[in-house]
């Protein structure tokens, strides 16, 4: 990457929010395997907007409109403690992202659309292949943060990175391909930086700087990464959101045999996915 380009996305990053103290301590108790969900309940306290979000998915999840459980210990219980975690550190990177306010070539109601359906699918088709119920949070939230490295971009070559798109759609290639033709990186690449910046899980950060770059991968959240490009495929293909892939990839065999899994799992978890999609459209309320 050209120098000058490198510093001027490294200073927009670094002038991006850090995360809350809050959130940073949720994420380190969570990782601690006698954790309780008291002392989980102790910190969320101190954050009112983490606080109503818990609340507020868990009583979508579980209660109708009239019950609504307002205890935290109960919510973090029924939840579980990774789903805690990710709501906290998918709120806290869509937060510090949203501040970072900028007019440029992608319409960020329809990018974490398009987000928040990789989550969604990555989550079920997780669900669907037997993963461990506790990671599926995980698979998520590296859906939902693959394509964080776009908006630095985005805001970086401000107008300019509509070039990148229309140019992806006339080669018929996927968008990361014409970044990196017009731009000499891409948003994996500044993905990772970001990543990096906020300390993200190694699996999280393999997925957003991996997800275009798989056939290439062998570190050790092969499935994690092989999913969110199957999630990205289907989120693609079906129309939901838009990130700026007017021609994205198709999905490889190779991807379904590492998955296991065939192209009838798409249509079969149709129904649960948009269900799954008014639920956690709490993550778009930032």
């Amino acid at each position: 990457m050209d120098h000058e380009l490198h510093e001027k996305i490294k200073r927009f990053i670094d002038a991006m929010p850090s995360f809350p103290t809050t959130v940073s301590k949720v994420m380190e108790i969570c990782d601690n395997p006698k954790t309780s969900p008291v002392d989980l309940k102790r910190v969320i306290s101190l954050d009112p907007v983490l606080m109503a979000k818990v609340l507020k998915l868990i009583n979508m999840a579980y209660y109708g409109a009239n019950h609504r459980n307002t205890s935290l210990v109960q919510a973090t219980i029924l939840l579980g403690l990774n789903t805690v975690k990710n709501l906290a550190l998918s709120t806290a990177a869509m937060g510090s992202i949203a501040k970072k306010n900028h007019e440029g070539s992608l319409d960020m109601n329809e990018f974490w659309r398009h987000s928040l359906g990789v989550g969604v699918a990555a989550k079920l088709l997780a669900k669907r292949r037997d993963i461990d119920r506790r990671q599926w949070e995980d698979y998520f939230s590296a859906g939902l943060l693959h394509d964080i490295g776009k908006i630095p971009l985005d805001a970086v070559f401000d107008k300019n990175y509509m070039n990148a798109i229309v140019e992806a759609d006339k080669a018929q290639e996927p968008l990361f391909c014409a970044e990196n033709r017009l731009f000499d990186t891409n948003h994996c690449q500044v993905g990772q930086m970001l990543a990096e910046l906020w300390k993200l899980d190694r699996a999280l950060l393999d997925a957003i700087a991996c997800h275009h770059t798989y056939r290439a991968y062998n570190g050790e959240h092969k499935d994690i990464v092989f999913t969110v490009v199957a999630a990205n495929n289907y989120v693609n293909f079906s129309g939901r959101g838009f990130s700026g892939d007017i021609q994205p990839d198709e999905i490889e065999q190779a991807v379904l045999n590492e998955l296991k899994i065939s192209k009838d799992v798409f249509v079969e978890m149709e129904a649960e996915f948009l269900i799954e999609i008014e639920k956690a459209m709490i993550f778009l309320k930032i």
